[in-house]
């Protein structure tokens, strides 16, 4: 016998009428009646895809607090059950707009309704399925490697996990700096709570209150119910700020509170609602040099934490290319016990500079994956040169001064961070003077960092 699907009912009837069972066969019904607030926590649904809430069923009030609900149950479709009557409500059509697939007018029609599980069922199915198949981001190996440059950055970042501070991370683009915020939030007690993204860059500044804060109904034309923001989203989780150096100073200036007392106000609303929202900021900038050329508020600086860790670019860390492009190709589907690359290929991936990092690694590879029909991947493939004096000064990079070169720019990124930014500290555990330790820096471009400090010798 065929197993049933579980499907999610939410309606304020309880328990659902005895017309619906018949109608739904082909379906374990998990009925959740709504009365008033959900209570904290997510809702148990084992198994469950796809969902119907009973507007018909709800009350004035229980229509003000059904997103509330819709928020606490995990589920990727939802279908809307309604009188014909109620597409002319803008409250129930703003619901619908923003949680349905789908919805269906009364009466309830069998052949109908099933139709429209039955297919949404299936695009959960084939959603699930493409995310496991998709091509490997480089994110999901980010921090992989054998290099003294990660390893002391993984054991920064499970240092960081344990503790509620706020964490500041740099990091050259295509660095992982998102991957090491996913670790941070994956590794901490917060685990089980949502992880918010929001990109900064992308933030309108006329809409960073509503989309940081929420908004009551009523806040402003067509705020047909009570949203939340991203940071009362993350609840409990954790928010993460993605180039924050983007923020402009007006918008800065609107997460202050929310940084100094854990306090935010939706728009339209004068209570003040305190949220537990641990904060991730990453940035590509130094924030403490933003801060003396005045573009960067620094009351703001300050609260956002003084934990922070800097990734290394992929050239500095050179030794973990054959293990990140390793890793790249064996979870691509389409390289899957196939592909392998070349000794020539492995040289290139060596000597390249890496303007690009991890993204630029990850794009190499697709393309030859794409383009490549040898079953191994040469050089070509990833679109590197075969000129013997473009290989002469790729080669250059693998020569004895360059991977010394590396070591000192990693034992003076790893002694800044043991002793947390001080430079004369930071000498002495390299056993060399403070002027020495200044040299190597200017002469490896080490940037001093967001809050390097310089300590007298007593």
């Amino acid at each position: 016998m065929k197993e049933k699907r579980p499907l999610v009912w939410l309606s304020a009837v309880y328990p659902c009428p005895s017309a619906i069972g018949p109608l739904l066969r082909d379906w374990q019904l998990v009925h959740i009646p709504i009365s008033d607030k959900p209570a904290a926590g997510e809702t148990p649904v084992d198994g469950a895809r796809v969902g119907v809430f009973d507007l018909g069923s709800l009350s004035a009030d229980q229509l003000t607090h059904l997103p509330e609900w819709l928020d606490t149950i995990p589920i990727q479709h939802w279908i809307a059950t309604l009188e014909p009557h109620q597409i002319q409500n803008p409250d129930a059509c703003a619901l619908i707009n923003r949680y349905c697939t789908d919805y269906h007018t009364m009466p309830l029609q069998a052949e109908r309704l099933n139709a429209i599980l039955g297919h949404l069922w299936g695009m959960s199915e084939l959603q699930a399925e493409a995310s496991r198949t998709k091509p490997a981001c480089y994110h999901d190996v980010a921090l992989e490697g054998d290099s003294v440059a990660i390893r002391h950055v993984r054991a920064l970042l499970q240092k960081f996990a344990r503790t509620e501070e706020s964490v500041l991370i740099y990091g050259e683009n295509g660095t992982g700096k998102e991957a090491a915020a996913r670790f941070i939030h994956d590794h901490s007690p917060r685990k089980n709570k949502p992880l918010i993204a929001v990109n900064c860059a992308a933030l309108p500044r006329s809409l960073t209150q509503n989309e940081l804060f929420g908004h009551e109904k009523g806040a402003f034309t067509h705020a047909m119910s009570v949203q939340k923001g991203r940071i009362e989203a993350a609840n409990g989780g954790t928010l993460l700020l993605i180039g924050v150096d983007e923020l402009e100073s007006e918008q800065q200036s609107a997460i202050l509170r929310f940084l100094q007392e854990g306090l935010i106000e939706r728009l339209g609303s004068n209570h003040p609602i305190s949220v537990d929202t641990r904060l991730i900021a990453t940035s590509t900038k130094p924030l403490e040099q933003l801060v003396k050329t005045g573009a960067f508020r620094s009351d703001v600086f300050y609260r956002l934490g003084s934990l922070h860790v800097l990734l290394p670019p992929l050239r500095e860390r050179k030794e973990d290319i054959p293990i990140l492009a390793s890793r790249i190709l064996s979870a691509t589907p389409s390289a899957r016990g196939t592909r392998r690359l070349t000794d020539d290929a492995m040289i290139c991936l060596a000597g390249h500079p890496w303007p690009g990092n991890l993204r630029e690694l990850q794009n190499r590879l697709r393309q030859a994956l794409l383009l490549g029909e040898s079953p191994q991947i040469g050089a070509e493939d990833m679109g590197f040169s075969t000129n013997p004096a473009d290989n002469h000064d790729r080669n250059r990079d693998l020569s004895l001064d360059a991977f010394r070169s590396r070591a000192d720019r990693q034992a003076i990124s790893v002694s800044l961070a043991l002793a947390h930014n001080n430079v004369s500290a930071a000498a002495r555990l390299l056993n060399i003077s403070r002027v020495s330790f200044y040299r190597l820096m200017d002469k490896h471009h080490v940037p001093h960092g967001p809050s390097t400090r310089l300590q007298k010798d007593s």
